[in-house]
């Protein structure tokens, strides 16, 4: 039965009305028009319309992706959609069946033409969602734009209108032939759910990068020596090119919201989205922060969108696409964005080092290091790393933070290996060479190491199985030592902890999280409870202290309120288990370590 509809904007009425006559032509191969409008931007609705024409059949099946590509979590893009609605011949209403969640049944016998309309609301700004209000729209193709279930590779076209008084829009789709405005070509519906679309009155900046041009869609209000800013860019993206030593660009585009609060970034075929906070720029520290996250992202150019594993690509937009690599993914590019920024000279050696320290102790210092692996940590991204609660430090690792202290230590494993003749860089062109140029595949878990062998000229089946793929503790100092390095450890904290974290909400003090094996985790204090006394005193600047930290073996005496009813509880004081890590250079190196590190760190 066809389904209820309210009345769309004008978009919507165009495309439902179609002339009668387009509808009665003898069918033509399969062809798709998507038109994109925000009439009143001010209540958060994209209106889109898809013009299906050349599908032959009873009934046509189209789908909305449920989740975004780069971010690993179902998101149910299909709950923001309303009024879905088809017509044929004439305007007259098709029946149309939803039979899953995000699964429309267009029956249309007898004409191979028709169209479909639908409301998006579009108010979560996110580099993973989409959005849009009075100021500007901001939208990712996976999450609005819906396609035909069997003919998922065929080409579109894409009009957007803009909202009155909005004159720009930024995307890495290429226009399509014939000149006319604001209208794209894709060549796939891969193409189009990867290629976000900014819209509205951004200020467009641009430089050239090895002879390709790169723009940055700046959104929102920001402070920044533009100059410097297209300069650094410049460099980053130069200093990216030259890793794997081909450039599959001819066009590329920043898309930048800058936000009262921000960060992060979601990579794409040939653009990716930066969402930072607005004063990003006017502390050095901050605008160094930008570039390593730009690098971040305009490195997946390489590592993510042409070499991959083979579960991330072609995609299942259905479901969740399981891959045991995400440690080379998003670990590794995070590794190679921190060394390109070293190259391109905006970390100093010392500099490097210290952040390279500071990530491993992050690693080693999550207890959570200890349960779960790399390698879980990637194929586990659906339900925990983009879920976290109060334990998840207790039972997971990041396999950003894990993924970048592995590319160190085989960077340097490799390094090492072929005597400074081979590193890290000669594994990403054998992969994008291999599996990108030739196969046009993505790679196994086993090729990967394969690959890595194949540079290296020796295997490291030893360190995946145990260090990768299970939770041995990383031989750093092995590792460093080969560029005549020391990596040492020491104890971060000379007092005793309870291995807790409080945080006040509502003038309550409270607890936050338990370390896994630390006091409060052993002696039963829980997450949620309310601390009421301390030492028999309320908390206080001065009792308070004592939750900070004492002498170890001390006990503690706390009341705290749990479920509304009062538990009296004695904690005690155990020794600190995080370690504070070094990266320094060894006295007197070896020329053969001396010609590791230039090779490492040039």
């Amino acid at each position: 039965m066809p389904i209820s509809f309210r009345l769309l904007g004008g978009l919507a009425a165009a495309l439902l009305a179609a002339p009668a006559g387009a509808q009665t032509r003898a069918a033509a191969a399969p062809a798709l028009r998507y038109t994109l409008a925000m009439p009143a931007p001010q209540t958060h609705y994209f209106e889109v319309g898809v013009a299906l024409s050349g599908f032959a059949q009873d009934y046509t099946d189209v789908k909305l992706p449920v989740w975004a590509p780069g971010s690993y979590l179902v998101r149910e893009y299909a709950k923001n959609v309303e009024g879905f609605r088809a017509t044929g011949a004439g305007g007259q209403a098709l029946a149309v069946e939803k039979i899953d969640k995000n699964t429309w049944r267009v029956r249309h016998p007898k004409q191979a033409d028709f169209q479909v309309a639908y409301r998006v609301y579009a108010f979560e700004i996110s580099v993973r969602t989409s959005f849009v209000d009075a100021d500007h729209g901001y939208l990712n193709g996976s999450s609005v734009f819906v396609y035909p279930a069997l003919n998922k590779g065929l080409a579109s076209t894409l009009v957007v209108q803009p909202a009155p008084g909005w004159a720009q829009v930024s995307t890495a789709l290429r226009a399509a032939p014939g000149g006319a405005k604001f209208t794209y070509k894709a060549a796939s519906y891969d193409e189009l759910a990867d290629s976000p679309i900014e819209i509205g009155n951004q200020k467009v900046l641009q430089f050239t990068a090895n002879g390709t041009v790169h723009q940055m869609a700046m959104y929102g209000t920001y402070q920044a020596d533009e100059p410097r800013l297209l300069a650094d860019m410049q460099k980053i993206c130069e200093t990216a090119q030259g890793v794997v030593g081909q450039n599959p660009l001819d066009h590329y585009l920043f898309i930048v919201h800058n936000l009262e609060r921000g960060g992060g970034g979601l990579e794409h075929l040939y653009s990716t989205t930066l969402e930072v906070g607005r004063t990003t720029y006017g502390t050095e520290a901050g605008y160094k922060s930008f570039l390593r996250l730009a690098a971040h992202e305009y490195f997946h150019l390489w590592n993510v969108k042409r070499i991959r594993p083979v579960a991330l690509g072609p995609f299942d937009y259905d479901h969740e696409n399981y891959t045991h690599m995400l440690w080379v993914s998003e670990g590794m590019t995070e590794y190679m964005a921190n060394l390109m920024n070293e190259r391109a000279g905006y970390y100093d050696q010392p500099g490097y080092l210290e952040h390279l320290a500071s990530t491993i102790g992050t690693v080693e210092n999550t207890p959570g290091n200890k349960v779960q692996s790399a390698a879980e940590a990637s194929f586990d991204a659906w339900i925990k790393y983009y879920r976290p609660n109060e334990n998840s430090s207790n039972t997971g690792i990041s396999y950003y933070d894990k993924g970048e202290t592995i590319g160190a230590v085989l960077d340097l494993m490799i390094i090492n290996a072929t005597q400074g003749q081979k590193h890290l860089d000669d594994v990403f062109r054998l992969l994008y060479a291999t599996y990108y140029q030739k196969l046009g595949r993505g790679f196994t878990d086993q090729e990967y190491q394969d690959a890595v062998a194949a540079v290296a000229g020796r295997r490291f089946d030893d360190f995946f199985r145990q260090s990768v793929y299970g939770t041995k503790t990383i031989d750093y100092a092995t590792a460093f030592a080969y560029a005549g390095l020391a990596c040492t450890s020491a104890p971060s904290n000379p007092n005793g902890t309870l291995g807790a974290t409080l945080s006040t909400r509502t003038g309550k003090l409270l607890v936050a999280g338990t370390e896994r094996n630390g006091a409060a985790w052993t002696d039963g204090l829980n997450v949620n409870d309310e601390v009421l006394l301390i030492n028999g005193a309320a908390p206080g600047e001065e009792s308070a202290k004592a939750l900070l930290g004492g002498a170890v073996g001390t006990p503690l005496k706390l009341q705290v309120r749990r479920d509304g009813l009062l538990r009296d509880l004695t904690l005690t004081y155990r020794a600190d288990p995080d370690l504070r890590y070094q990266i320094q250079p060894l006295p007197n190196p070896t020329a053969a370590q001396q010609k590791v590190l230039a090779k490492w760190l040039k």
